[in-house]
């Protein structure tokens, strides 16, 4: 059954002008001039074309893009995700704890919940990694990465410390603690941020939610509505141009699942919450949906996101939490993840 019209109709997301005209402008349109040199694409066979005409480039993987000018290699970036794969598997394979209070603030409550669930044993120049207010500016984070990375850790502090964390204690020069720093900014982070946008979002468009719908479904359907990667992007490239004559050798390509995901053509009532949508679909091959990239390249961090997300939802069902009554408009600002913010959840 979908949710109840009586509380949910009632909410409205306020997207950023920027991506408010994209949606009033391009919605149902396929190829359009963004800037001079800028072209996007919301048609899902041509975003499936070019995904797949060539593999993401160094400054087009927003995890491993070079740091600090040095260039992440496939076998470093490998490593990494390994260690926060385990990470992950380490915080879901202990009891969840469905009494927690994760009313107050969204996102940033429920990004704190994650941090302390995943990374929670790892010193506080770690930790410290994670905090949203590092994405006021890049100068702060680069400030906190160069204070962390200028003593040796002490021995004994890294002792239960997360395996992506270890990796501090394998630096030995003042270099090689800035990149480890650097890199566990880059990969804690994002899932501490995806995980937090998308479960926000889903309690936003949703709750209550009907207690016969799965989680999964849940989480699908948000990412539908409020893709947290809601853009990708490809720099010039000849092959683009091949592939249809609107696209010219110089220009980037700017893909919007944003758009693809709410295309008349492609979804019955695209801009109603519908969870119970995903009992027929398959996510991984439905035409337009692109939550996490297409099929040759998919997000590496996609199997940490979806059961930690369901692990969230778990505690919020639990509890009756749901935005208060109250609030009726959520902002959805311009930033790299798409996430309602300042919403107020409440125990129901």
């Amino acid at each position: 059954m979908p949710s109840s019209p009586s509380l949910t109709q009632r909410r409205r997301v306020e997207f950023s002008p920027r991506i408010g005209a994209l949606l009033d402008g391009h919605l149902g349109d396929d190829v359009f001039r963004l800037e001079s040199d800028t072209v996007g694409v919301a048609s899902a066979g041509l975003i499936e074309h070019i995904m797949a005409s060539r593999p993401a480039n160094d400054f087009e993987r927003p995890t491993f893009k070079p740091l600090l000018g040095r260039s992440i290699p496939r076998t470093e970036a490998s490593t990494v995700m390994r260690a926060v794969g385990q990470d992950v598997r380490a915080a879901l394979a202990e009891p969840v704890d469905l009494s927690a209070d994760l009313s107050g603030n969204w996102p940033h409550v429920a990004h704190r919940h994650l941090r302390d669930t995943v990374f929670g044993g790892d010193p506080y120049r770690l930790k410290v990694l994670v905090d949203r207010r590092l994405e006021w500016t890049p100068k702060l984070t680069w400030t906190v990465v160069a204070a962390g990375a200028a003593l040796p850790p002490r021995a004994g502090t890294l002792a239960r410390v997360s395996k992506l964390g270890a990796r501090l204690g394998e630096a030995s020069t003042y270099g090689e603690r800035r990149h480890a720093l650097g890199m566990y900014r880059r990969a804690a982070a994002p899932v501490c941020f995806t995980v937090s946008a998308l479960v926000a979002n889903a309690l936003w468009l949703g709750a209550p939610f009907d207690p016969d719908t799965p989680n999964r479904h849940i989480v699908h359907e948000s990412l539908r509505l409020l893709p947290v990667s809601w853009n990708l992007l490809r720099v010039a490239s000849p092959e683009f141009a091949l592939l249809d004559p609107r696209i010219r050798a110089e220009d980037d390509v700017l893909m919007l699942p944003l758009l693809s995901h709410r295309d008349p053509a492609l979804w019955d009532e695209p801009d109603v919450f519908r969870p119970e949508r995903w009992q027929d679909l398959d996510p991984d091959s439905t035409p337009g949906y692109l939550p996490f990239g297409h099929a040759n390249e998919r997000c590496w961090g996609r199997h940490m996101v979806l059961p930690l997300a369901e692990r969230m939802l778990d505690i919020a069902r639990h509890n009756g939490l749901a935005p208060d009554p109250r609030q009726t408009a959520a902002r959805v600002p311009l930033a790299g993840l798409m996430s309602v913010v300042d919403v107020r959840m409440i125990r129901t």
